[in-house]
């Protein structure tokens, strides 16, 4: 059973669109993008540097369009399941049929920017604790005031909170946490932060008419399935001021007996994760389009 699988902020690095855009027709596909958000994806993914696809109102649809992207150069195929990490739930949505490309292109574009308004209000951010347990590094987070923003399985926990906070915890870290990781993101996402952009993409979203799932959508919010769009859509809303869990995803991978996973560009993130926490399962990053043969092979043997 195959999972295919959207990363989340962070992910982008500068130029890492630029050879996707030499497939056939790709280019073309993402001007129309580009027209219909009013954004110029092809700039940022090939020429901007890293302080300006930084900037969340860019990263965000920049991430979609490449997930978008490089799924279509799969092929048509249908995964058992799919599932987005924050901002990959909308590419997720756009893979079952929830949505289609341009309007998740055009959700996510305002999303972005509601994000950034949000973020712009107090200085805040995110970092990754890699180690440690959650029964110590949890009560710990709380004590300095933070936000387990996304627990990711693995040993991995994310903290959100305002930059002072931050600072506390990189001079003091939970017992057993190796290292404290600064993200390359703009504000403290998935937490109390972000409620004044909750209320911007709930309007957003009403000229949205989402159909209902084609393949089984797993919900970073708790790791449930969903069967209706209209759910899809008010989780999509409501996740951006919620904690992402990402291991309880991983734990209905399993559950749903997942035997390939394959995360679409720029690939590495979620499959890194998954190295750790579903060992034996097949995991391909597509970063390039070097990647695809590979790809394809694992479709086809994985897929139903």
């Amino acid at each position: 059973m195959l999972v295919l699988v959207a990363p989340g902020q962070g992910a982008q690095t500068p130029g890492f669109l630029t050879p996707w855009l030499d497939l056939p027709g790709a280019a073309d596909r993402v001007a129309a993008w580009s027209e219909a958000i009013g954004l110029d994806l092809a700039h940022y993914g090939t020429q901007a540097d890293a302080d300006a696809i930084r900037d969340t109102a860019v990263a965000q649809p920049l991430l979609v369009a490449a997930g978008l992207l490089s799924a279509a150069a799969l092929g048509d195929i249908t995964p058992g399941a799919v599932a987005g990490h924050s901002v990959g739930e909308i590419t997720a949505a756009s893979f079952a049929g929830v949505l289609d490309d341009t309007a998740a292109l055009m959700l996510v574009r305002k999303r972005g920017l509601a994000m950034a308004e949000a973020a712009a209000i107090t200085p805040t951010g995110m970092s990754a604790l890699l180690g440690g347990e959650p029964s110590t590094t949890l009560p710990h987070l709380e004590k300095l005031g933070l936000t387990p923003a996304n627990v990711n399985g693995a040993g991995q926990i994310v903290a959100a909170g305002t930059q002072e906070q931050l600072a506390a915890l990189a001079d003091d870290k939970p017992e057993g946490v190796r290292r404290v990781v600064p993200l390359k993101v703009a504000g403290a996402f998935h937490t109390h932060h972000m409620a004044p952009a909750v209320d911007r993409l709930a309007e957003a979203a009403e000229a949205l008419t989402p159909a209902d799932p084609r393949v089984t959508y797993v919900s970073n919010k708790d790791g449930e399935t969903v069967a209706t769009g209209a759910e899809v859509l008010q989780r999509l809303i409501g996740q951006v001021a919620n904690p992402v869990r990402w291991d309880l995803c991983m734990e209905t991978f399993q559950k749903l007996g997942v035997t390939a996973l394959i995360e679409v560009c720029p690939g590495g993130t979620l499959t890194g994760i998954a190295k750790r926490a579903l060992p034996g399962v097949q995991l391909l990053a597509l970063k390039t389009p070097d990647d695809l043969d590979a790809a394809r092979a694992l479709v086809a043997e994985h897929s139903a």
